[in-house]
């Protein structure tokens, strides 16, 4: 909104030009989400204990949980509050990929929304069923799939870092790989939402990386020279993922150890669902699974925990997602969010060495 009323002041004033650069822009984009989040989530955080929106009662998770009965929950809205309103700034509003990430963030939000109230009118840790929110996550998955094939230009290739040759064509089979991520993703990012500042750690160190590769892949010289696909328009995506880091930095200052205020499932679903939706538009949803490894660690150690009971009548682990296992056999939680940090930022560096070993 800002953009489209400033850099036209450019032809007046020069020192409007400046207005053009997504650089500038995402900075200031980063900027204006920390001061968002950082005013608006105390404020949240008291209104949310005034109207009693908090969880009491948590299930399959340590005993150890039990003192953080009373946490306030759907700290997901600030995120979501503090990412859209800085885009909408400063974000090309011409730009559909931004239009295409914000309906992500704020479907499946709304999908958390739903799944966190019904969780606070039942007392009983238990929200909409998981064949319902499936369902709502594969309608939502399947618009974002079908109106990104419909653009003109889109790319159907599949990207496998390390390997420059590799880029097999999917075809009409891309749909289904784009419903398959972002439904993935989402869910993931959910399940390793289990301590305070566990999920928001590997979304920000994501969020960073793919700020990145959506800047370079939205300019042609940098896309040809670094041998990635160019997408025109991408690069503006930077400015939301922009947004979206200094949103999560915010948060994080009050959900770090002990939290103040908990994400749910309206900040989670929808974090992980805009970040597979940009890997997708940026054509870099192999370099999801690696950056968002710690995601993926979680969703398989739940994929195992549940396939060894069926199957041989024993756990795999102490109790899944692996995070829980940890805090069983007697690590604090800071140590293991922490750990969990470390392994994504180094994730986040292999990620990044893509763009030159091939």
């Amino acid at each position: 909104m800002l953009y489209h009323i400033l850099y036209p002041l450019h032809t007046t004033l020069s020192v409007f030009n400046v207005f053009r650069y997504i650089t500038f822009r995402t900075v200031l984009s980063i900027l204006t989400a920390l001061i968002i989040s950082f005013f608006l989530t105390p404020y949240a955080i008291k209104k949310f204990h005034e109207w009693k929106i908090r969880s009491d009662k948590r299930e399959d998770v340590p005993d150890r949980h039990e003192t953080k009965k009373g946490t306030p929950t759907m700290g997901g809205f600030v995120i979501l509050v503090s990412t859209i309103i800085p885009t909408l700034l400063w974000a090309d509003l011409g730009n559909e990929y931004i239009w295409t990430v914000t309906f992500a963030l704020i479907s499946f939000g709304a999908i958390g929304f739903m799944d966190d109230v019904r969780k606070l009118k039942r007392q009983n840790g238990k929200g909409i069923s998981g064949k319902t929110k499936l369902a709502f996550q594969i309608l939502f998955g399947l618009a974002i799939a079908v109106f990104l094939y419909s653009r003109p230009g889109f790319i159907t290739k599949l990207t496998i870092p390390f390997f420059k040759n590799a880029t097999p064509d999917l075809g009409v089979f891309c749909l289904m790989l784009c419903i398959f991520i972002i439904v993935g993703t989402s869910n993931s990012v959910n399940l390793t939402d289990g301590l305070d500042g566990l999920a928001i750690g590997p979304v920000l160190t994501v969020c960073s990386t793919f700020l990145l590769f959506a800047y370079l892949a939205g300019n042609v010289k940098f896309a040809q020279y670094l041998q990635i696909f160019y997408v025109k328009g991408a690069g503006e995506l930077a400015v939301l993922c922009g947004a979206m880091l200094g949103a999560g930095i915010g948060f994080l200052w009050y959900n770090a150890y002990p939290a103040e205020l908990f994400m749910g499932d309206t900040g989670s679903l929808s974090l992980g669902a805009s970040l597979a939706t940009i890997a997708v538009i940026i054509k870099q949803e192999v370099l999801l699974v690696i950056a968002g490894g710690i995601f993926v660690i979680e969703a398989f150690s739940v994929i195992i925990q549940v396939a060894s009971f069926k199957c041989r009548g024993k756990r795999a682990f102490k109790m899944a997602p692996i995070h829980h296992h940890f805090e069983l056999k007697g690590w604090n939680e800071e140590k293991i969010v922490v750990r969990f940090w470390i392994i994504s930022i180094i994730l986040g560096l292999v990620a990044l060495t893509t763009l030159k070993l091939r």
